[in-house]
């Protein structure tokens, strides 16, 4: 998966670079990825993703990986990413019929 977040899908986008004169030629945009560890606090252990620095950023407004994972589509998400999410779902199930 390269250029692609792995919890938003954020990936290339395409568009011109246009000169004063008008010519405009093809470029890349590419995403700002960055390798971060982020801990999950239900299943008490760190996962190592490579995210855009805005989705790292709605990791933290969403109160963590966990909220995050839960609210994410599973369209959205990478395959490790979408491992953690079921594991993260299992856990929260449990914890809701025990209660």
């Amino acid at each position: 998966m390269a250029r692609r977040c792995e919890l938003s899908g954020k990936g290339v986008l395409t568009g011109n670079n246009v000169s004063h004169a008008k010519n405009r030629s093809r470029r890349r945009f590419l995403p700002n990825l960055n390798n971060v560890t982020l801990a999950s606090e239900s299943l008490g252990r760190s996962f190592s993703f490579k995210i855009a620095a805005s989705t790292l950023r709605t990791v933290d407004h969403r109160g963590g990986l966990d909220a995050y994972l839960l609210k994410a589509r599973d369209t959205e998400l990478s395959p490790s990413a979408l491992k953690v999410k079921k594991e993260v779902v299992k856990l929260a199930q449990a914890a809701a019929t025990a209660a």
